[in-house]
């Protein structure tokens, strides 16, 4: 009887290394099989079974992939994951800013000026997919006190219209609403008889009567509504009145003078229909997007090592990205730097977005490390807006033939644009830069350099453009020298102005 050959390596799993392994096999049972290439019944047989390995393999190589932290690639999946250590990814947040209603035509209108529907929404004048959002508050106009403008708050919202379903009267109900994305902290519950309902994340410490219910977002950003089991939390009697928005993300982040159009008619008080323009003469801001599958990648792990107190350095950090809108953080004592007093901490924030943090976003990440994970009471944070150190380029450079100048420029700004973007699309930060105490030499010391090669190295990969780059003394400088830029600990790298000279005319493109 034949054996089997005696180095196999099942790390080759496709069709054309299972046929070969088959063909191995059959060999070492049967010498006398020497028809392998003939297209016999055979080998109709053997292809058969290794296209179906090739088939199975493939699922369950997927089905370990997306069972595991490291590898998981679905979102429904990393929802799931997640929920085993008890995290929830982030959802959208809402972008809000100031619009300003004029009435055009008050000389012809009397008493009081109110929208027709509400509440209001007011959308960017695309064309197509336009930004629509809601006013906040109600809206009136009394025209006898000569109010003709008036500045409301704009919010990148949708009502949507109360979702009704008749209650089962079974335990554990589900109900999914229709719409999305869903805008977290906008849900609200109600029934005839147990009125308003609380919403709680788990049902834990929830009795047989307590009106508890909670919501799971799925990976289509849609909410379902759950309820209990008579035991821990109540069952909806009658009519469940379900009620929500949706919208958020880095949409609703609109420059000024976008929103335009107002999809509700005004009238006053006598029928006569007023025009009303509108304007937003400051950006909107404050809209992040949902928190992706490779940022819950790196923060759920990191949520299990900070329960529920902020004590060490690493504690500070993480607890401050737990703050919608906090992108990277950086925590300083007087271990990493002797000019700080004992006792004291200095935490440095960039926003997701990158740039200046609000106050707000701030005093959120103060009492987020201070009261929701309380520190010690002993330790004094100051939190800050990091420090910037600007890096201005001035590169030298080549082109190809046929390559038009202007191209090549902007192909060079935005490759070193995504190089010092502080985060990456995905929500992970990029870790091309850093804080400067971030950057280690091999013996773990803190470095704090931009190294001059890798900048370079951004401009030179553009190939396709540029025919090459200069490396002289005066070829690529940042900050006016060939060399590398060192950071303090407190600082993080800055793109600041970019100059290409065309280096077969000398001058700048």
């Amino acid at each position: 009887m034949g054996i089997l050959p005696p180095s196999i390596d099942y790390s080759d799993k496709d069709f054309e290394s299972l046929r070969a392994r088959m063909f191995d096999l059959i060999r070492s049972v049967f010498p006398q099989w020497t028809a392998d290439a003939a297209a016999n019944f055979g080998n109709l047989l053997v292809e058969s079974f290794c296209f179906v390995g090739d088939v199975l393999t493939y699922y369950q190589d997927q089905q370990a992939r997306e069972g595991r932290f490291a590898y998981v690639q679905m979102r429904k999946n990393m929802i799931a994951l997640c929920k085993l250590i008890g995290y929830d990814l982030a959802g959208a947040e809402a972008a809000t800013g100031d619009v300003v209603l004029t009435i055009t035509n008050a000389a012809d209108l009397v008493g009081t000026v109110t929208p027709d529907t509400s509440p209001v929404v007011i959308a960017t004048d695309a064309l197509t997919d336009p930004v629509r959002g809601e006013v906040q508050g109600a809206i009136a106009f009394d025209i006898s006190l000569g109010e003709t403008e008036k500045t409301f708050t704009w919010r990148h919202s949708l009502t949507q219209t109360p979702f009704v379903v008749a209650s089962t009267g079974k335990k554990d109900q589900q109900i999914t609403v229709p719409f999305g994305p869903f805008l977290r902290g906008t849900d609200g519950v109600s029934t005839p008889t147990q009125g308003p309902w609380q919403r709680v994340e788990s049902f834990f410490n929830s009795g047989p009567t307590d009106p508890h219910y909670r919501i799971a977002v799925d990976q289509n950003d849609r909410a379902t509504f759950i309820f209990g089991d008579d035991k821990n939390g109540a069952i909806p009697i009658g009519n469940i009145t379900l009620t929500y928005q949706t919208g958020g993300g880095i949409a609703g982040n609109v420059e000024a003078g976008s929103l335009k159009r107002i999809e509700q008619s005004f009238f006053d008080s006598v029928g006569t229909r007023a025009y009303i323009v509108a304007t937003n003469h400051v950006d909107t801001e404050g809209g992040i997007p949902r928190e992706e599958v490779e940022a819950a990648r790196i923060n759920a792990p990191e949520s299990l090592r900070v329960l529920n107190r902020t004590v060490a350095r690493e504690d500070y950090e993480i607890n401050a990205k737990r703050v919608p809108g906090v992108g990277r953080s950086l925590m300083l004592t007087s271990n990493e730097d002797t000019a700080i007093g004992e006792n004291r901490g200095k935490l440095f924030v960039i926003p997701s977005t990158g740039g200046t943090p609000s106050t707000g976003l701030l005093d959120d990440v103060f009492e987020m490390c201070t009261v929701t994970y309380p520190n010690t009471v002993t330790f004094q944070l100051e939190v800050l807006a990091a420090v910037y150190k600007t890096i201005d380029i001035v590169a030298v450079v080549y082109l190809r033939q046929n390559v038009t100048p202007s191209k090549a420029k902007a192909q060079v700004v935005e490759a070193l644009e995504d190089f010092f973007e502080p985060m990456l699309a995905d929500g992970t930060p990029n870790q091309n830069v850093d804080f400067g105490y971030n950057y280690k030499d091999e013996d773990g010391n803190p470095a704090g350099e931009i190294a001059w090669s890798d900048v370079f190295n951004v401009v030179r990969d553009l190939t396709a453009y540029l025919r090459k780059v200069d490396a002289g003394p005066d070829g690529f400088t940042l900050n006016g020298v060939r060399d590398d830029i060192y950071l303090p600990n407190w600082q993080f790298p800055k793109l600041g102005n970019v100059t290409v000279i065309n280096g077969d005319t000398g001058t700048e493109i």
